[in-house]
C-alpha cells in the first residue's frame, strides 16, 4: 500500500493526478491489500514468493493505470504515462510465470493472483478505450466475468480446458490492441477496426472453448479459475497450478 501511494504521488507531481484519481488509486490499494490478506490466511502460505512479488509489482502499475483512467472522466490525464504503465504491466505478465517455474514456487494462489490482475487490467484498458470508441469495447473486458457468472449456473462450464496456443495468442492480442488503440495515435476508424477484430477473435476463442466443454462434459473445476485459461491462456484449477502459472 505504501508503494502504491508513492506511485500515486509521483503521478500527481508528473501528470497532475486529481482527486478522483487519488481516491480510486487508494481504493484499489486497500482492496488489493484486503483480498491478498484474506487469500494468504486461507491458504496458510508461509512465504509470498518471488513470482508473487513480480505480480504485486504489476498490480501496483495496474493501480496507477486505474487511477489515471478514473481521473480521465474528470480532467485531462497524461495518456503517455498511462500507456507506459499498462505496457510494462503487460510485459511483466510473462516474467512472473517464468520466475515461478524456475524457482519452483508455482502455487494456485500465485496463478489466481496473476489471472485476476490480467483480467482487471484488460477491463480498465477497455474503459479507457471505450471513451473515444464507444461502450461496445467493454465487451472484451466483461466477457471473462460473464463466463464465470455463467459457470455458476451451468456446472459443465467448470471443466478443465486443454492447452491451446491459439487461446494464448488471442489473450495476449487483447492487451496489445487495447494499448495501441489507447495511445490515440491511430485514426479513430483504424483503432475501432483493430479493437473489433480483437473482440471477434475473443468471441471465437470463448465459443470454441464453450463448445469443447459442452461436447466433452469435462469434470468439475473452480468457477473462477476456469475463466483464467480462456482469457489469460492459463491452465489453472483450484486443485493445482498449471504449467503456465
Amino acid at each position: 500500500m505504501g508503494v502504491q501511494l508513492l506511485v500515486l504521488e509521483v503521478l500527481c507531481r508528473v501528470g497532475g493526478l486529481g482527486t478522483v484519481g487519488w481516491f480510486t488509486g487508494c481504493l484499489f490499494a486497500v482492496a488489493t491489500w484486503g483480498v491478498l490478506t484474506v487469500a494468504l490466511r486461507r491458504t496458510w502460505t508461509t512465504s509470498f514468493g518471488p513470482a508473487n512479488r513480480v505480480t504485486l509489482a504489476r498490480t501496483i502499475l495496474v493501480g496507477g493505470v486505474t487511477a489515471l483512467v478514473a481521473d480521465s472522466f474528470a480532467r485531462h490525464t497524461p495518456v503517455t504515462v498511462l500507456i507506459v504503465f499498462a505496457a510494462v504491466a503487460l510485459v511483466l505478465d510473462a516474467v512472473d510465470g517464468q520466475v515461478a517455474r524456475r524457482t519452483g514456487t508455482a502455487t494456485p494462489l500465485g496463478a489466481r493472483f496473476d489471472m485476476e490482475v490480467d483480467a482487471f487490467l484488460i477491463l480498465v484498458l477497455c474503459v479507457h478505450v471505450a471513451i473515444p470508441l464507444g461502450a461496445w469495447v467493454l465487451a472484451i473486458g466483461l466477457m471473462r466475468y460473464a463466463f464465470v457468472a455463467a459457470s455458476w449456473v451451468l456446472p459443465w462450464l467448470r471443466g478443465d480446458l486443454p492447452h491451446s496456443m491459439a487461446r494464448k495468442t488471442v489473450a495476449a492480442l487483447q492487451g496489445v490492441v487495447l494499448v495501441v488503440a489507447g495511445t490515440g495515435l491511430l485514426p479513430r476508424t483504424s483503432a475501432a477496426c483493430a479493437v473489433a477484430v480483437a473482440l471477434g477473435l475473443l468471441v471465437w476463442s470463448f465459443g470454441r472453448d464453450v463448445a469443447w466443454l459442452w461436447r466433452t462434459g469435462a469434470g468439475e473445476a473452480s468457477a473462477v479459475d476456469i475463466g483464467a485459461p480462456v482469457l489469460a491462456g492459463l491452465r489453472v484449477t483450484s486443485r493445482r497450478a498449471g504449467p503456465d502459472r
